[in-house]
């Protein structure tokens, strides 16, 4: 892996005739959150119906028949990427649960730093698991509360949990949204006529023709019901402290954060990048797509134009047959091909988000000089990657992260670029809209950069973590 991976999308909504299709577009908009499952549960106001399924929401929600299998005016959905927990069908969320009080279904975007801890204890008093996944801890918390009203049962198990979390529930009669108190996890709220819903980003509301009302604040639980809305924010209060990641790569460009477009945050990155480490060339080309918006950013700064340089083939995809050594050794290049007679006997400044583990880095230099290019000079529109995430991005260990391995000159000599340069610390704030990080409290999850972590990852300290984490079963 050389790109970080996405974390989950969540969606819920509340009282429409359509809530399982409606559902359904919102994870269509949030796919790029994860592919490696999607699920959806209804209530009709009598049972819970769920239908969960292994790959996109396109392969499986399309058809009428499927849907026909969820009815109900309220909903919940979910797209998985694998942070926690093996990629099986079991895994797959939105979870549900029959508890005393009623049925719960809940769908989680984000990782809990505590949950191994959680799991040895809660197993030790006599729960059974089902899954691997993490969300799984919580579902058991909650059933595990003496606590009689269902909202003071997730009060519950909140106070017990750790990490980075957003939480959509549904429960008989309620709608719940959640956000850990750092607010390192996104969600958002919206509203489409009667109907509230919740959303990891933005873009899901634009899909269904929603009216974006707000973000849920962190540390806060909406609760939507026949009612309307209500807040609770049983945490103390702290600032909030949201993921950097969302605004540099994962959100789509189309989402809106505090009244700005993602779109916006990233051109403000590659122009602060411009700023602080433009060099002569001939053209800019950008990594597609991940580079495209700070290319333009950078290309306003020193008024010079982007070219295509390089084309990204759209329709490789995760379950693209996987070549053979004798095909992989011919070079096929599945997902990006150089524009030769453009880039021959140039000189380029190539522009990307950020730098993993530099694989990929290597395989497109190495390509443009194969096609000509005189020299590359490799452009990174975010800080190095130093330290891994604990709070749902799937980030490499410290020891693949490419700069954890070496300094700023080994990094240009692994991807063999001409030079290599990246967004400071301070540039990446500015582009956020602020003067200087707050070295006393950051206004920003950074720890990828920094190493400074707002919550203390408790389960990666545990020396047995590889050993013992959440990975009991294996086969669906």
């Amino acid at each position: 892996m050389d790109r970080l991976k996405e974390e989950c999308g969540v969606f819920g909504i509340f009282n429409n005739k359509d809530a399982a299709a409606l559902t359904a577009l919102g994870l269509h908009a949030l796919q790029h959150r994860g592919q490696e499952g999607c699920g959806i549960v209804t209530f009709d106001g009598n049972k819970f119906f769920t239908e969960r399924r292994l790959g996109l929401v396109g392969d499986n929600f399309t058809k009428g028949k499927i849907l026909n299998n969820l009815p109900g005016n309220h909903g919940i959905g979910h797209n998985r990427y694998s942070t926690a927990g093996n990629n099986l069908i079991k895994n797959v969320q939105p979870f549900f649960a029959d508890l005393h009080s009623g049925g719960i279904s809940i769908s989680h975007n984000g990782n809990l730093s505590n949950a191994l801890q959680l799991r040895k204890k809660l197993v030790k008093n006599g729960s059974i698991f089902q899954t691997t996944s993490d969300t799984e801890t919580i579902v058991q918390l909650i059933a595990k509360s003496k606590r009689e009203e269902i909202i003071d049962k997730i009060i519950d198990a909140l106070f017990q949990i750790q990490g980075g979390y957003a939480l959509t529930i549904l429960t008989n009669g309620k709608l719940i949204g959640v956000r850990d108190p750092y607010g390192i996890r996104p969600l958002v709220i919206g509203k489409l006529k009667n109907s509230y819903i919740f959303a990891s980003e933005t873009c899901a509301l634009d899909i269904i023709g929603a009216k974006f009302i707000r973000e849920v604040d962190n540390g806060e639980i909406v609760i939507i019901s026949e009612n309307g809305l209500k807040n609770i924010k049983p945490f103390p209060k702290i600032k909030e402290r949201p993921c950097v990641f969302e605004y540099i790569y994962f959100s789509r460009p189309d989402s809106i954060i505090k009244n700005t477009s993602v779109y916006e945050y990233r051109k403000r990155l590659g122009s602060e990048l411009a700023k602080e480490s433009h060099v002569d060339c001939d053209l800019i080309v950008p990594v597609p797509d991940s580079g495209v918006p700070a290319s333009i950013g950078y290309s306003e700064k020193i008024k010079k134009n982007i070219e295509l340089g390089i084309i990204r083939n759209h329709y490789v995809g995760r379950t693209f047959i996987e070549p053979s050594q004798q095909i992989r050794s011919l070079g096929v290049k599945l997902k990006h091909s150089a524009n030769k007679t453009l880039i021959k006997n140039k000189s380029l400044i190539l522009i990307d988000d950020s730098l993993v583990r530099g694989t990929t880095s290597v395989k497109i230099i190495k390509m443009l000089y194969e096609c000509g290019a005189k020299e590359v000079h490799l452009r990174i529109a975010s800080p190095p990657i130093k330290y891994p995430d604990y709070y749902g991005v799937d980030t490499p260990d410290k020891n693949e992260l490419l700069a954890s391995k070496f300094n700023l000159e080994g990094m240009r000599k692994f991807i063999n670029a001409k030079t290599l340069k990246f967004l400071s610390i301070e540039g990446l704030y500015r582009a956020m809209g602020h003067k200087t990080r707050n070295v006393t409290y950051p206004q920003f999850t950074d720890h990828c950069f920094t190493g400074e972590y707002p919550i203390k990852p408790i389960d990666a300290d545990d020396k047995n973590f590889e050993k013992n984490k959440l990975s009991l079963i294996s086969s669906s």
